[in-house]
Formats: structure tokens, sequence, C-alpha cells
């Protein structure tokens, strides 16, 4: 009965954090603000390290995707982490 909850947890943080990227997306063409535009790439590479983590635990189970997945967080929070950075020096 819960064998599939895994799964459907997994596939709805990546689709979580896939909808905060595009609604992040959105509202920074609406206004510009620079601080909208990093938000937005940390969403998108964080819904990129879900997308691999789905592969990595449900599709492709003989490979170890863990490594691609650190770096792809690494990645998230280093792109929002220069983004306040930049943006504080406004």
């Amino acid at each position: 009965m819960f064998a599939y909850l895994p799964a459907a947890v997994y596939l709805l943080c990546f689709a979580t954090s896939a909808l905060c990227a595009i609604m992040l997306g959105g509202s920074y063409r609406r206004s510009g603000a620079s601080l909208l535009f990093w938000s937005s790439c940390c969403f998108v590479l964080l819904a990129m390290g879900n997308l691999v983590l789905v592969f990595d635990l449900l599709v492709i189970q003989s490979v170890d995707l863990r490594i691609p997945r650190i770096l792809l967080s690494l990645a998230a929070i280093s792109t929002l982490l220069f983004g306040f950075i930049w943006n504080g020096e406004d």
C-alpha cells in the first residue's frame, strides 16, 4: 500500500521546486529585481537535483548518482549565496 509513497514524495519535491522556479522567473520578468533572478536560478538547480534524485533512486538504480546530486545542490546554494552577496553591494 505504501510502496509508492517514496516515489510520490520525490516527484512532488521535483514538481514543487520546478513550480517555484517558474513562478520566481515570472516575477523576475515582471519586476526585474535581481534577487528574484538568483532565486529562480537556485530553484532551477534544486529542481534538477530532485530530478536526478528521481532517476537515481527510482529509474536507474544500478548507477550511483549521489555525487551529481550533491554538486547540483551545492551549485544551487552557491548561486543563491552569490545573488545575496551581489545584491547586497547595491
